[in-house]
């Protein structure tokens, strides 16, 4: 298609060959208006073309007015893809009879449509109106036919006058459907009257596009309702920030620079949200006289998770263990012999810890020993027949946990068993876990909400073990848990420092550690790709700029990677992570050419600026409970239906179909952030580093990236952005109340006795 096809169409919609009645996308066949036309087209019906979108409440022989672009499919050709439409009722004769005649009016068929237009022509619509009376002289129409065509045509007009108004106040179609959904014939009233309602209720409209709808119904810029919105948008914006809690004169400063109002007002708002518990404040422990704006504010979900893990650690500790009686220092004997080497002190006391009480943590870096321990009290519990559970936040790490361990772990949305009909998961403080030693790696990925739903399914007398690398990036949900646990001192700690893994002379493992002290140097740097020397697990391949790095990344993974290497699988073995999403090195633009050159030829299904082709490599982004699939799981398309618009993807070995309206929960994942890589190892790493990168370089962000690798990893880059990496340590402290739950009553510490 010509770039200078026009942006927007008018004319009929002639028909409909595709429509989903959840989201109301839609595949139609459109009749532009003689204007739009090719010179000497005199043959109005031949000229059609595609239109795709969503289209909520249209139907034939309606007149468009389409704004949108061109898009070519690689198997259907070129359509318009809508992004806005009006629609008007059709005012010819053609256009009525098609109107009425594509069965939107139950009653009226196209024998009916035909007999009720050849009676009234173009006064058709208003006949139907305000004269249905009148529709009982069209044979075959009798008093019963003619009220219910009628009473659907009214249902029918309502509906259409509800789609023209949202979208006057600057309400997109597939937002149309979502209100039409939830409030159905009330979605006039609730967005006229309370249209900041409409952001906490429905999915995909966030604050900012309520409060434009707000802006254009005349709200005033103070309005109590606006202000409230704002200060509860502003706590979830900090949310997906990483904090629980916010000091209440920080809050009230960013919701009035985000509301673009006075502070004053903002502050009253937050006293009225707390009053009405729509907040929770919590005044500093141990203060007498506390400086004015100096509590947290938390969101009462979060002020509820954190108060659940307190308790759950109360509890625990205030209950006998429920082990049987084991002589430590005789078991841990026996686990190093069976291991065949000897414990280092550090390992041993961390297996008595853990055997001695009920809630533990053990935290260190890679090659430090942790599987040794894990096995080594996995060994034990077994033989001592106890029942032993493991878990990790995602399905590789679960994965890897088995395989170090000997033993079955799962994820934790899987061990809980999330229920989606009850919206809530099976194992709970009701009806906890049937174990007796609950083992949790990666601890450092729990977050607030998840921490608390694993916590509370823990039975009063088993033992819980918490183990992660404090060093990495929190995790990816709002909360501190690890850390904040830690802290507190409330609990035994085993911290690890001694490098074991392959003696040392891991380059991944010391290159890790010299990272968390701070020491910039690096491996020598190499100019090609060509280069990289094979024995070293870590090789730095330095880029002149944005563009050399992603060709030197490209030549890794379809070259160097499989030729030299011999890894045969570039797409499964070979994982790319980079440090932002947008920039010619960044997560979209390495993603799109990755798939040029590792899947270039299969025709695919194209979703907006992305076309998923067979044997493209996903990545899921939201927890989709449904489907047992969770933010961070990878896998692989094996089936595209383009006609229907879903495809199929296999994630480790659960193959899942995906409609349209769940396209937005998937990405490539032939590169993805640092970030989604938490928990997860793979065979060979990636990792992108410039300095245009400078907003995310930070230490831990760094120190993730590389210890993702389990065999290789290659950096491919600026070395100054790595040095300015490793001297950034100053990642941003997340606010929480959790230290403060646990601090308020800490718990007995009740040992194993033995």
């Amino acid at each position: 298609m010509a770039s200078s096809a026009p942006k927007s169409l008018t004319g009929v919609l002639e028909r409909i060959i595709f429509f989903n009645e959840e989201n109301h996308y839609t595949i139609a066949e459109f009749r532009p208006d003689a204007a739009r036309r090719p010179a000497g087209d005199a043959d109005e019906s031949t000229h059609k073309v595609t239109i795709v979108g969503p289209l909520p409440g249209v139907e034939c022989g309606e007149t468009l007015h389409l704004t949108g672009e061109w898009t070519r499919h690689a198997q259907h050709g070129a359509q318009f893809k809508v992004a806005a439409f009006k629609s008007e009722l059709p005012s010819s004769v053609y256009g009525i009879r098609k109107y009425l005649g594509s069965g939107l009016v139950p009653g009226i068929g196209k024998v009916y449509a035909n007999k009720i237009v050849d009676a009234f022509g173009t006064d058709t619509f208003r006949v139907l109106s305000e004269e249905s009376g009148r529709l009982r002289d069209v044979s075959g129409i009798g008093k019963k036919r003619a009220g219910s065509i009628k009473a659907a045509w009214d249902e029918k007009r309502t509906e259409r006058e509800l789609y023209i108004f949202l979208q006057t106040y600057g309400v997109t179609p597939a937002q149309c459907v979502k209100l039409v959904n939830r409030f159905g014939a009330d979605a006039k009233r609730v967005l006229m009257q309370e249209p900041y309602r409409v952001a906490r209720e429905i999915d995909g409209i966030g604050f900012k596009t309520a409060d434009r709808i707000a802006i254009n119904l005349g709200f005033a810029n103070d309005a109590p309702p606006r202000l409230d919105a704002g200060i509860l948008y502003a706590l979830e914006t900090l949310q997906e920030e990483g904090h629980t809690a916010f000091r209440e004169a920080d809050l009230r400063d960013h919701a009035a620079l985000l509301l673009e109002t006075d502070s004053k007002f903002v502050e009253s708002r937050i006293a009225a949200l707390v009053e009405n518990k729509s907040l929770v404040r919590h005044q500093p422990a141990g203060v007498a006289n506390p400086l004015p704006g100096s509590a947290l504010i938390q969101l009462p979900p979060n002020d509820r998770y954190e108060q659940k893990i307190a308790d759950v650690v109360r509890r625990l500790g205030q209950v006998a263990s429920g082990l049987p009686a084991i002589k430590v220092d005789a078991a841990v004997q026996w686990a190093a012999d069976k291991a065949g080497f000897a414990f280092h002190e550090l390992q041993a006391t961390a297996v008595k810890l853990a055997l001695q009480h009920k809630v533990t943590v053990l935290t260190g870096g890679p090659g430090t020993g942790k599987t040794t321990i894990l096995r080594a009290l996995v060994d034990i519990l077994r033989a001592k027949k106890v029942r032993v559970h493991l878990a990790a936040p995602t399905g590789r790490a679960a994965q890897r946990l088995a395989e170090t361990t000997g033993g079955f772990a799962s994820t934790i949305h899987r061990l809980l068993k999330f229920d989606p009909s009850r919206g809530g998961f099976v194992a709970n403080e009701s009806t906890p876990l049937a174990t007796d030693f609950l083992i949790v790696d990666e601890a450092s990925m729990l977050d607030a909400r998840l921490a608390a739903a694993l916590f509370q399914a823990v039975p009063a007398r088993a033992h819980l073990l918490l183990v992660g690398d404090t060093d990495q990036l929190p995790s990816v949900g709002a909360g501190n848990v690890l850390k904040d646990l830690i802290a507190t001192e409330l609990v035994p700690v085993t911290r690890l420092a001694v490098i074991y893994r392959q003696q040392g002379q891991s380059q991944i493992v010391t290159t890790a550690h010299a990272i968390n002290a701070g020491d910039p140097s690096l491996p020598p740097v190499l100019g090609n790709v060509a280069d990289a020397q094979v024995w070293s697990d870590l090789n730095f391949i330095a880029a002149n700029d944005a563009e050399d790095c992603v060709a030197k990344v490209i030549q890794l993974c379809t070259d160097f990677i499989p030729r030299v290497l011999k890894w045969p699988h570039p797409v499964n073995d070979v994982q790319v992570l980079a440090p932002m999403h947008k920039g010619v090195a960044g997560v979209g633009n390495l993603n799109a050419r990755l798939q040029a050159a590792l899947n270039p030829h299969s025709q695919g299904l194209r979703l907006g600026a992305s076309e998923y082709r067979p044997g493209d490599k996903l990545i899921q982004l939201r927890n989709n409970y449904d489907k047992n699939l969770f933010n961070g799981d990878i896998g692989a398309i094996t089936a595209i239906d383009g006609v229907a618009g879903t495809l199929t993807a296999d994630f480790d070995g659960d193959v899942h179909t995906f409609d349209r309206g769940e396209l937005g929960d998937l990405a490539h994942a032939y590169a993805i952030s640092i970030h989604k890589s938490q928990g997860s190892e793979y065979p060979v790493v990636i990792v992108p580093l410039l300095k245009a990168h400078f907003m995310m370089l930070q230490r831990n962000l760094l120190y993730t990236a590389i210890t993702r690798g389990r065999k290789k990893v290659f950096l491919v880059g600026e070395p100054a952005a790595y040095a300015m990496a490793v001297r950034n340590s100053e990642s941003k402290q997340r606010v929480t109340h959790l230290r403060e739950k646990l601090a308020a009553a800490p718990p007995p510490d009740v040992t194993s006795n033995f």
